[in-house]
């Protein structure tokens, strides 16, 4: 079975080992990881390996138990602390429920009042655990929060490009019947709200938020009897969205159904509502355009007033088409050349090449297009500071790079390489950025180790960044811990003041960041097996 692990924290080494000794951990749930001798150990021992369970005495020198629980909770809120104290101290218990912990025993600690804790404690976290990984609570869970899943990806599927695959999959999911069209189209609708006169006739429009209820209603019966849809609430440009899945029906007819929602809302909640139509597309993933294109449509109820349908095609008559490397492009790409993968990158570079390959427009759109793909390109560039000749070649203009581009039939394979080239030299940047990190941070850490109040927190307001990822990528670069590396920082420059003057050991203590001499000789002695006095002794 799977233990879980637990820390002993105690001033008294008999004690410890006794503890350590008389209970069966293991009948009980548990492996015993580590034990410290005070709150400071322990604390760097709790760091170290993330124990399930703390179990702390609170009369302890240099951190109390209590200090340290109140560090644990700060820092590790999921652990479980159990205190025990040889003082039945009322004091120390208000605190202890405070800071809510897990259990709070006396000393002499009796084996089966322990075992019977740890039994309990165990129990408790198997529950914790359980709940959350019991599948008919979770699938519960997501039943209930499918209505809210659905409406957060329909309005992803309308705003950021997704592999047709995936959509596909959550439409199946998600119970979504509109896959294997012929062609999709968005009405995105606005509800306006009444006027002063019908406020006085309807009481609908003294609780206006039911309004859009009864207008979904009113759309989702008139479009059922037509075509296959589905009908969410925008989270930006348009108040509801309807995403129509055609078959054998007409476009045409589809703006008739439109037109009759129109009458129909106006008729009855005495509302008018506008319904703007997009362009229709043969592909999922071209959804986007078409949501695009239909709250575009809605942009021109300023010119041809509202309270009907505006069909885009109306308003933009189709001809030779329309290239344009959009937001959603830009966005797409530089989200692929900043973090990757390969496969990735080339989905994306694969789906620009495309659309300037299959668009039937004209030479200057397509250079125009391509400048969109390069200026995104140079900006990306230009932020990492990477050399800007060994991406796009020294001997081509910029001008003449677009030119070039446009005529050449491999602009997919050109795009993709240079994408994969500006993604390496990328991550080379993090990666040096990260060591120019920590390099900032050992420094920080030289000039202010004195300090007895130097911490992550401190080094991290310094840096501009959070103490997890800081403390995530400094044991990666150093192999060590914050604290242990402090500690080592602080024990050499003691050596080193040990053999070089003649203060006394409370002095150097001092020196080096240690507020408690008889703390600074403990840690001292632990690294190198003797206090600091002997040590000088013996140089």
């Amino acid at each position: 079975m799977n233990l879980y692990s637990i820390i002993l924290v105690d001033d008294e080494e008999e004690v410890r080992k006794s503890i350590i000794k008389q209970i069966d951990w293991e009948s009980a749930g548990f492996k015993v990881v580590g034990d410290a001798e005070n709150g400071e150990d322990g604390l760097e021992k709790i760091e170290l390996l993330e124990p399930n369970v703390v179990l702390t005495d609170i009369r302890m020198p240099y951190m109390d138990g209590l200090t340290l629980t109140e560090k644990i909770r700060q820092r590790y809120p999921s652990t479980k602390v159990v205190i025990f104290s040889g003082y039945d101290d009322f004091e120390y218990a208000q605190r202890a429920i405070k800071l809510n912990v897990t259990e709070y025993i006396l000393k002499p600690v009796n084996v089966e009042e322990l075992t019977s804790i740890l039994k309990r404690i165990k129990s408790g976290l198997d529950e914790e655990i359980e709940e959350k990984r019991n599948v008919n609570s979770l699938r519960e869970n997501y039943r209930k929060s499918l209505p809210i899943i659905r409406e957060q990806f329909f309005n992803d599927m309308v705003h950021r490009q997704m592999p047709v695959s995936f959509i596909e999959s959550k439409l199946e999911e998600y119970d979504i019947p509109i896959a294997g069209a012929k062609r999709w189209i968005i009405g995105a609708i606005d509800v306006e709200k009444g006027d002063d006169r019908s406020k006085k006739t309807l009481s609908l429009h003294q609780e206006e938020e039911l309004i859009p209820i009864s207008v979904k209603q009113i759309v989702a019966e008139k479009l059922s009897s037509y075509c296959r849809f589905s009908l969410f609430q925008s989270v930006a440009e348009a108040q509801m969205v309807a995403i129509v899945a055609l078959d054998d029906n007409t476009i045409t007819g589809l703006i008739d159904v439109f037109g009759d929602i129109c009458k129909e809302v106006k008729r009855i909640l005495e509302v008018p509502v506008t319904i703007g139509i997009g362009h229709s597309c043969s592909h999922l993933s071209q959804i986007i355009r078409s949501y695009q294109s239909a709250v575009e449509a809605l942009g021109y109820k300023a010119v041809v007033g509202g309270g009907s349908t505006i069909y885009i095609n109306d308003m933009e008559p189709v001809g030779g088409g329309k290239l344009k490397f959009d937001n959603n492009d830009e966005s797409e790409y530089i989200a692929a050349v900043k973090f990757g993968p390969d496969e990735k990158i080339k989905a994306v570079t694969a789906r620009i090449a495309e659309k300037l390959a299959s668009a039937k427009v004209h030479y200057r759109q397509k250079q125009v297009y391509v400048f969109g793909v390069l200026n995104t390109i140079i900006q990306v560039i230009q932020q990492y500071d990477i050399n800007l000749e060994e991406i796009l070649g020294g001997e081509l203009e910029y001008l003449n790079v677009i030119d070039m581009l446009q005529k050449r039939d491999d602009f997919g394979e050109w795009l993709f390489n240079t994408t994969l080239t500006i993604n390496q030299a990328i991550n080379n940047e993090r990666d040096v950025t990260t060591r120019h990190i920590i390099q900032e941070a050992k420094q920080y850490i030289m000039d202010n180790y004195q300090n007895p109040d130097l911490s992550v927190e401190m080094i991290c307001r310094h840096l501009h960044m959070s103490p997890a990822y800081f403390s995530t990528i400094f044991k990666k670069e150093t192999g060590q811990a914050y604290i242990a590396y402090l500690t080592e920082v602080r024990l050499n420059k003691a050596v080193d003041l040990l053999n070089k003057t003649d203060d006394k050991t409370y002095i150097i203590a001092s020196k080096v960041g240690y507020q408690e001499q008889n703390y600074f000789s403990y840690v001292f002695k632990k690294k190198y097996g003797v206090s600091p006095t002997k040590f000088r002794g013996a140089r």
